[in-house]
This record gives C-alpha cells, structure tokens and sequence, in this order.
C-alpha cells in the first residue's frame, strides 16, 4: 500500500500550538525526524495490523518517524538485527528476551503487543483434555518454552507430565494436521485458527487457561543503547503504534487490509478470523494498548525460572522500561 504523507507547514504547527496555548513549536522539540527499522515476529499475520495499520495511516511519520518493516529470516534474526545494529526495534517473544538477558545481552522491552500468553497446546478431536495426552506423543519445536508450557498445561489438568512423549519436529502443526502426532505445541492466534477450520472438534488448550500466568508473549524491544541514544526515536515508535492497535479495534476491516496489501497472497478470511481470535488480548487487563504491568511480569518471570525457561528469575525492573 502506498504511504500517504501529509506534513502540516512549520509555520502552521506553531500557529496551532500557539492558539492551544502549549508555547511555541514546543510540541516538536522531541520530534526525531529519523527512519527506523522494526523487526516482525514472524511472516505478517494478524498480530501485526496494528503495526501495519499505523505505517498505512502515517502514523509514524505525524510522530517523525519513518518505521520500515522487515520480515526475520529466522527465529532469532529479530534479537540478531538488534545486537549488530541493523534494526533499532524488533518484536521478540518474551522467553527469547528473557534468554538473551540471561546470555547478558542488554536487551529491554518497551511496549508490549499482546497482554496474554499465546502459546497453547493443540489437540486432535479425539484428545479431550490434556490430561489424556498422557502416553501419547506431542509434537514441539524443541524450545524450552513450549516444554514448560506443555508440561504445565498437562500438570494443572491433573495429568501425568512424565509419561507425555514429547517429539521434536520442525513443524509441529503440520505433524498433527497430517495426523503424525495427536498433539502439538502452538500458537492460538494462528495455527489454533487454522487448525479448528481445517479439523472440526479439534481443541485447543490455551497456556493461561491452564496454569500459566498471564504475561505479554509478544514485547517490542531495544538494546540499551538504542533506548539511551535514541529515545526519541523509540517514543515516537510506541506513540505510532499505540495509535495504529487502537484504531485496528476501531477499523478491523482495514487492519486486516493493511495486513494483506503487506504481503500479498496472505488469505484475508483468514487473516480476518486471526484478528477476530487476538484482537482481544491487545488490551485485555490493562487500560492503555501497549502498557507494561510491572507485577504481572514479576509473576511471569518467577514461573519461567520454576519452569526452568530461564536459570534464574529475570530482573523485571532492568529487563523493562514501562514509562512510553
């Protein structure tokens, strides 16, 4: 989608800012003026509108800043991108932040893109809960964070976590959709959407609903030196896509749109059911899109230690600046 720029004159900005009584062009002195490169999670998909959304509308350039996207080659091109210099942000999953602070890369969370785990375990029709996955196989990319989440999903069903046979596959939805496993780690917001269209009846057990704290899986991030050197840039990237998300709730048609026009050949009803099935966890539990609770992350980074995600708890007051 072609971005439309419409920039009011200096002279004009001021004579606004003067009747409003801020002083001046005051309102412009943080303004950064600069291009910045953000990091998806992944391939675009719903999670996304509002980033898409606000890059669409301008919102990033009302702010001064020009957000460029840029789809990760790799799981951990995102936090890669960040350490080398070549992108100022990137949205990381929460445990994969955790692990590069631990490996003592500066690295800090600075907006939060969802408000709940989205991390499941995914079900054929005929595993009625988890506790009946006990002595069956499940299928996991490998990540210590999907082993936690299934083990405690299991456990807070009363099920025995020792005799669950968890299988490394480098795709574990495609294992259970083709029917090589009965079970599989995943997200909800997609391969859960995916796979309940595609097989009827199948379940999907979500982390929180079972046992899991409620933590932000998806944090927009920075180095440290990023968020000293260049906070402008930073606080007008959180202010864009805070604005993006919360008009995405008011216009998902467009969201959606915005989505596609960004990687064409992406499936729109599918999209549109992906936005439907996340859209509310962008604000669920918090008053503000993209607002970071303090003591909803210390619960979180107490039960990654416990689940051995991490060696120790992470310390969330170094690991996030919550004041954008």
């Amino acid at each position: 989608m072609a971005r439309r720029r419409v920039r009011a004159p200096l002279a004009l900005a001021c004579l606004v800012a003067a009747a409003l009584a801020v002083g001046g062009c005051s309102q412009g002195e943080d303004r950064p003026n600069a291009a910045a490169t953000l990091v998806l999670q992944g391939r675009p998909s719903a999670v996304d509108a509002g980033i898409e959304l606000a890059i669409a509308r301008d919102f990033d350039g009302a702010e001064g800043v020009t957000l460029r996207t840029r789809t990760p080659s790799t799981r951990g091109d995102g936090l890669q991108r960040l350490l080398d210099g070549s992108a100022e942000l990137a949205i990381l999953e929460i445990h994969d932040l955790a692990r590069a602070r631990e490996r003592g890369r500066d690295v800090v969370g600075v907006m939060a893109v969802v408000q709940r785990p989205l991390a499941a375990v995914l079900a054929a029709p005929g595993v009625r809960r988890p506790r009946d996955l006990a002595g069956k196989r499940v299928a996991t990319a490998g990540s210590r964070a999907e082993r936690a989440v299934l083990a405690t999903v299991v456990a807070h069903d009363g099920g025995s976590v020792r005799r669950v046979r968890a299988v490394r596959d480098r795709a574990p939805v495609s294992a259970l959709l083709a029917g090589r496993v009965p079970a599989a780690a995943g997200d909800w917001s997609s391969d859960g959407v995916e796979l309940v269209a595609r097989r009827p009846g199948a379940k999907v057990f979500r982390a929180d609903d079972y046992g899991a704290p409620a933590y932000p899986e998806l944090v927009l991030c920075v180095t440290r030196e990023t968020l000293q050197d260049r906070r402008p840039v930073v606080r007008a990237t959180v202010a864009a896509l805070r604005r993006g998300y919360e008009e995405a709730l008011n216009d998902p048609e467009s969201a959606v749109g915005a989505v596609v026009d960004r990687a064409p050949g992406l499936d729109r009803a599918a999209v549109q059911a992906g936005f439907d099935a996340v859209s509310p966890a962008f604000l669920e539990g918090v008053p503000r899109f993209g607002d970071l609770d303090l003591p909803r992350l210390r619960v979180w980074a107490g039960w990654a230690a416990r689940e051995r995600i991490v060696r120790r708890a992470p310390d969330v007051a170094l690991a996030f600046a919550p004041g954008f």
